[in-house]
């Protein structure tokens, strides 16, 4: 049996517009270690990172930053023919916008999570993954990169020296490759809270999931996302978290390796 002592809870957040209170960030802070912060090119505003990233502080909770394509209609979902030096341009500028409500709150952007078709992009192609990882390097040298198991973007991130975090989605279904059912199928939502908890479990105590077909598929269940936009958040939030208190894992955000000299 597989047996993680420390799992991270992370959350993605601020993706409301001009006003922080939309949503259940707020409520949702207590009961994770990361969030995740939109930049601005698929949601979120100057505003709501600021906010955002105060709140985390207060929290507690280490920050990373959510980068996705400049596309606010389709809130980052669409694949965008982008080449890796737009990629690495576009991350780079988003990092380095909730870096600046980072400093001006006295903490810093500890990691970078790539958005939907950001993500599923890079996990297509290796070199839209070290353009992502490039421009994290290039940014901090220290800064972990959250990545899907076995996602070309944790390979790219370890060859420019970051460390990789491997990250399992909670409400999502899996395949037998291991990648995460496409949202256009009906199964590729989890909406029933106690078998998405129930999942989560399996993931992190077993190292596997049962995908759609039915097999037991490997995962590395270093994170957890919740989404904190669904429709009981903060109940599956603060449930998951007991419920891996009670197993006895540590819920805390990784640890960053020291910056290259």
């Amino acid at each position: 049996m597989i047996m993680r002592a420390v799992v991270d809870i992370n959350c993605d957040m601020g993706e409301s517009f001009g006003c922080y209170t939309l949503g259940s960030d707020a409520a949702c802070m207590p009961h994770i270690s990361s969030a995740n912060i939109a930049c601005g090119f698929h949601a979120g505003d100057s505003r709501t990172m600021r906010e955002t990233v105060e709140r985390a502080v207060a929290a507690g909770v280490s920050i990373g930053a959510h980068p996705g394509l400049p596309d606010l209609q389709g809130f980052g979902r669409r694949p965008m023919a982008l080449s890796p030096e737009e990629v690495h341009d576009i991350v780079l500028h988003q990092i380095g916008a909730l870096g600046a409500f980072c400093k001006a709150a006295g903490t810093v952007v500890a990691h970078v999570k790539p958005h939907a078709a950001l993500s599923h992009m890079a996990a297509a192609d290796i070199e839209i993954a070290r353009a992502i990882a490039r421009a994290a390097a290039s940014y901090d040298p220290a800064m972990l990169v959250y990545s899907p198991t076995g996602s070309r973007i944790g390979l790219a991130a370890e060859a420019f020296g970051l460390k990789p975090v491997s990250e399992v989605y909670a409400d999502r279904t899996y395949q037998d490759n291991g990648l995460l059912t496409p949202r256009s199928r009906p199964d590729a939502l989890i909406t029933d809270v106690e078998q998405a908890i129930d999942q989560v479990g399996m993931m992190v105590v077993e190292g596997v999931v049962i995908s759609t077909d039915g097999n037991r598929v490997p995962v590395l269940a270093e994170s957890v996302c919740v989404h904190g936009d669904g429709a009981h958040a903060v109940e599956f939030a603060a449930r998951l978290k007991a419920r891996l208190e009670a197993k006895g894992v540590t819920i805390a955000a990784p640890a960053r390796r020291a910056a290259v000299a």
